[in-house]
């Protein structure tokens, strides 16, 4: 650990040798939409990554599963491509203890966190992606164990149409458009897709449709925001689930979100109001095509809205605000149930001694119809040093309820349990930012004691698996990331590099036979260089190497080659250019060496 905290030392001290003139787009002024308080990205006193619109449409992903995988802390498992089915960890713990959140919606899935990642929308959506690292739960409730995503959707609509094709290694394939429409008082964007592919091994193949709509009316006024999305995906899922060797699993999933928001200022408060409503389905047949040897049929729907508020004063902002949601699922497996959630939120921050301390305590407050009254305190604070050096440190409460499926899942293998708590976890962290012309460093260390985890146990090797609360883990872990900006004639380069550690350690649990495995990332090292040294060409090169706890490592290099001509676009997407054998859940192994081309069109 000493030798981590001097690393970081030393990289702050190579910023200060190495910064120059900076021309490049800053990310200080960006309000951040994950807070409930509106405060810009270089007053937050957290870790929070942004990937803007820029680096999502360079990079060497086409889908936001394999973006996510750019970035050091998030850790994607996928099974398969193309984002049909992968799971989503921060800094450890585990795919159900992560928050999805679309323009601040939560869309939680009450029956898994197997389906956190099927609403994420096509990255052509996109104007930027907060990743929140740490605990979340003070801001927005429960699921936010380790951390959110919080998916920004455009805002800025051009009056353009946008063609897109695309073909590539096993006649994997996508049509897609996106079109936009600026009126005198409203904006429109809408945006239609369809992938598809064999699969690039047996019972693989997909199909996955899409759609985007967004609206804005009033917009000289009080503008009011609706979205709408649809997601079908219908895919084999080879090894996907229960064994490596059940080989004809199949699934179908849609998730649907429709929301309606608004921003109302009047003096100095500024309210929040939304409603939306969220609907999931997952059909899973153990062998396709034949439903009576054993399917599973899930439908979840969530109705929600909420109201928060600010209030600017002079001693401070404070935010307050409510939040109520009814779930329901109905299952031939889990069976029928429902749930109100009611959360409320209070903090306020704190700004003194001429404005470079800054402490924002604050407390969540949760009732669920199922679960007992919970209260969930934390506090933030940070000191900035200059315009360019800012230390933080956080610490609170967080908390997941269990899902349907721990609850009340029946297999031949495998039994839920009705009487589960809530898992629970104290979480702290300390860091630094620290912002030259052309350097950016970002480091933290983070620790985590979590309790009454939910893990699978046996007394006997006959009998069934069962949900109990046993487990108790300690997570420690540090995280840097240094991104250099520079420029070669008239074109901007930038280089990312990132690296994570972890060290996770399970308690003695007094069980014979336990399925809970920790199998987080130990280290993780990115690197990303996006480039142009051409007018009319610019590529992307990414790099990712995972080390897990038991041993098992694996490095994957993409590239990305694009060749623009005023409104045409032609680009190559080499992935897994060095062939290399790995497996990042399940057993499932990935593709090797795959090419996907993709055509661009804009008719403006």
């Amino acid at each position: 650990m000493r030798i981590i905290i001097f690393l970081f030392f030393v990289l702050l001290s190579f910023t200060y040798a190495f910064s120059q003139e900076d021309k490049t787009e800053k990310l200080d002024e960006i309000i951040l939409s994950s807070n409930r308080i509106e405060v810009s990205f270089s007053e937050n006193s957290r870790t929070i990554q942004v990937i803007t619109n820029t680096d999502i449409q360079n990079s060497t992903a086409n889908t936001v599963a394999d973006l996510l995988q750019q970035f050091t802390g998030v850790d994607i498992r996928r099974r398969g491509v193309d984002g049909m089915q992968s799971d989503l960890y921060i800094r450890g713990g585990s795919f159900e203890q992560t928050l999805v959140l679309i323009d601040g919606i939560k869309t939680e899935n009450p029956q898994t966190g197997h389906h956190t990642m099927n609403m994420m929308i096509p990255i052509e959506n996109i104007e930027r992606i907060e990743i929140i690292k740490g605990p979340a739960a003070r801001i927005y409730g429960q699921n936010a164990f380790t951390g959110a995503i919080n998916i920004v959707t455009k805002k800025n609509v051009k009056t353009q149409l946008k063609g897109e094709l695309s073909y590539g290694s096993y006649h994997t394939g996508s049509v897609a458009v996106t079109g936009g429409l600026n009126l005198k008082n409203s904006a429109h964007f809408v945006h239609v897709s369809r992938n598809s592919s064999e699969g690039y091994r047996y019972n693989t193949d997909f199909v996955n449709n899409n759609i985007f709509i967004k609206s804005k009316f009033n917009t000289s006024s009080t503008p009011i925001d609706i979205i709408a999305t649809f997601m079908d995906r219908k895919f084999g899922a080879n090894g996907f689930y229960a064994s490596p060797k059940a080989k004809d699993q199949y699934e179908e999933t849609q998730s649907s979100l429709i929301g309606v928001s608004t921003n109302l200022i009047k003096n100095d408060f500024i309210f929040k109001p939304k409603l939306y409503w969220k609907r999931g389905q997952d059909m899973y047949e153990f062998i396709r095509g034949k439903p009576e040897i054993y399917r599973n049929l899930h439908i979840t729907n969530k109705i929600g809205g909420e109201f928060n508020t600010t209030y600017n004063s002079k001693i401070g902002i404070t935010g307050f605000g409510v939040d109520i949601a009814r779930v329901f699922i109905s299952s031939n497996n889990l069976g029928d149930h429902e749930r109100t959630m009611i959360t409320g939120f209070l903090e306020h921050r704190f700004q003194l001694f001429d404005h470079k301390f800054d402490m924002t305590p604050g407390v969540a407050l949760t009732y669920y119809s199922d679960f007992d009254f919970q209260a969930f305190p934390g506090i933030d604070l940070g000191y900035q040093f200059n315009d360019k050096f800012k230390i933080y440190g956080n610490m609170g409460y967080t908390y997941r309820i269990p899902t349907y499926t721990d609850l009340y899942y029946s297999s031949p293998t495998t039994i839920g349990n009705e009487n589960l708590k809530p898992e629970e976890a104290l979480s702290e962290e300390i860091g630094g930012k620290f912002t030259a012309d052309s350097f950016t460093v970002n480091a933290a260390l983070f620790y985590r004691d979590s309790k009454d985890l939910i893990d699978y146990v046996k007394e006997r090797e006959e009998d069934k698996w069962k949900a109990e609360n046993l487990a108790q883990v300690t997570t420690k872990g540090f995280e840097t990331e240094v991104q250099y900006r520079f420029w070669t004639a008239s074109f901007q380069q930038k280089l990312n590099i990132g690296y994570t550690f972890l060290e996770e350690d399970i308690m003695d649990q007094d069980v014979s036979f336990s399925r809970y495995s920790l199998n987080s990332i130990k280290h993780q090292f990115t690197a990303n260089f996006d480039s142009q040294f051409l007018k009319y060409l610019r590529q992307n090169l990414a790099f990712r190497f995972v080390e897990r706890p038991d041993g098992t490592s694996y490095t994957v290099v993409d590239f990305k080659l694009t060749a623009m001509y005023k409104e045409l676009e032609l680009s190559g997407m080499f992935n897994n250019i060095f062939n290399t054998e790995y497996t990042e859940t399940n057993l499932v192994p990935m593709p090797k060496s795959n090419v996907l081309f993709i055509l661009k069109y804009t008719f403006k």
